[in-house]
């Protein structure tokens, strides 16, 4: 994936002591240089995209982790020389997890930016409300690529055609958890979701999983989108826990599921608790581990997080380790301004998915044309990717009728306060 170290565009010259030989070769160098120069020729202006995100708000730690994954990738191909000659840029924008603002940066990127594409957006609220602006602006051509949400929404028709997703969907997360806790004899199982379109796009997934198996949800909570680690979960919890279930699949983000796990362990509720990947297992389990006081309850336990990445401990992966050595070298936080305060994590599941968008971003651009690359060219050149080895043990395959590549799903589990990869579910047999 990466390219090795460019050569340097000259070699450090030593001058003999003699003048006459000095002033030879600063001549020879004179002549040359506009020649050189020349052949060389302009730099050529980068390509810049733009991202939209939540920077600010309770789960900003989403679009920080995202964008410090892209980063990392990005300045690591920049400091090469960019691709065709080009550095790739992103232009990040906050919309703190609401729809009102995401809809007005993405027609600030298209009319006033002039950016490239639309790149790795961030929540189902937020994107599904911009949809409707990629059908505007199709005239224009203007894509959205790799969105960190796995809804229907742009999966399918009309919007499909505008939004290429790397990572897989909420119905096939959903639907292995599911599978794994009805293996494991696990079969009343509740879903605690957030009151929008992702919320429910995930306890639709939980649903339709459970009707192939003839079961039903034993019972479901919703809660307001804005809730964060502050709120009271205690009605939820109250009802939840009435309709006694082996195992909860909650549907949220990080600082409101770490919020519902705290009250659902202080209420004595045992079962399992399950989170999807947009739940930012790394951030939400920080949380659970700042909250527990001295020698009380562990909150990490009996823990579940599907994932839609490979965990970023497995380094025999080779797409795995450059990402922890670019992380380690190149991570970025956003643009001084743009987000709140922010302890970031070294590692996380959320900027490794970031890592592998750059990957692809990067990738696409080398498949357009070099001198002169177009929005209407994206389709052709993300398509193109067939059988393409992204160093994660599984190829991803684009194509006209396919614009989602990836479709495996991973699991972790907390350990000693660390997520761990999850492969064994035979602990989870039984009450």
């Amino acid at each position: 994936m990466g390219s090795g170290k460019r050569q340097p565009a000259a070699g450090l010259f030593r001058v003999a002591a003699s003048v006459r030989l000095a002033a030879a070769l600063c001549l020879c160098l004179l002549t040359l240089l506009p020649n050189a120069l020349a052949a060389a020729g302009e730099p050529q202006a980068p390509l810049v995209f733009g991202m939209s995100a939540p920077f600010t708000g309770p789960n900003r730690g989403l679009g920080i982790e995202y964008y410090r994954g892209i980063t990392a990738y990005l300045s690591h191909v920049n400091e090469q020389g960019g691709v065709n000659g080009r550095r790739i840029e992103i232009l990040p924008l906050d919309d703190g997890y609401n729809p009102e603002p995401a809809v007005r940066n993405t027609i600030r990127l298209v009319r006033e930016d002039k950016v490239f594409a639309l790149f790795s957006y961030v929540g189902t609220p937020t994107v599904s409300r911009v949809l409707p602006l990629l059908e505007r602006f199709q005239d224009e051509h203007v894509t959205l690529l790799f969105p960190l949400t796995g809804a229907r929404l742009h999966r399918e028709p009309p919007y499909g055609r505008y939004v290429y997703n790397l990572r897989a969907s909420y119905f096939e997360e959903t639907r292995a958890l599911v599978e794994h806790f009805v293996a494991a004899g696990r079969t009343r199982l509740a879903v605690l979701f957030q009151e929008d379109a992702y919320g429910r796009s995930g306890w639709d997934g939980v649903r339709r999983a459970l009707t192939t198996y003839n079961l039903e949800l034993a019972g479901e909570a919703a809660y307001a989108r804005s809730a964060g680690f502050d709120a009271d979960f205690g009605p939820q919890v109250r009802v939840l826990a009435a309709s006694k279930p082996e195992a909860i699949i909650t549907i949220g983000t990080y600082a409101a599921c770490a919020a519902f796990i705290r009250d659902a362990r202080d209420a004595g509720l045992t079962a399992p608790i399950a989170c999807v990947s947009f739940s930012d297992a790394d951030n939400m389990v920080k949380l659970l581990l700042q909250a527990r006081r001295p020698g009380g309850q562990d909150y990490t336990v009996r823990l579940v997080c599907s994932q839609v990445v490979p965990s970023y401990q497995d380094v025999a992966l080779p797409a795995v380790a450059l990402y922890r050595r670019l992380m380690d070298r190149y991570a970025q936080m956003p643009p001084e301004g743009l987000a709140e305060p922010y302890a970031p994590n070294r590692y996380s599941s959320v900027s490794l998915e970031g890592f592998l968008n750059a990957v692809v971003l990067a990738e696409v651009v080398r498949r357009m044309p070099a001198a002169n690359p177009r929005r209407q060219d994206i389709p052709a050149a993300v398509e193109s990717l067939k059988d393409f080895d992204l160093g994660i043990g599984v190829p991803l395959n684009f194509s006209s009728g396919q614009h989602q590549a990836l479709n495996s799903i991973y699991f972790t589990t907390v350990r000693g306060g660390v997520l761990v990869p999850l492969t064994d579910w035979t602990e989870w047999s039984g009450s």
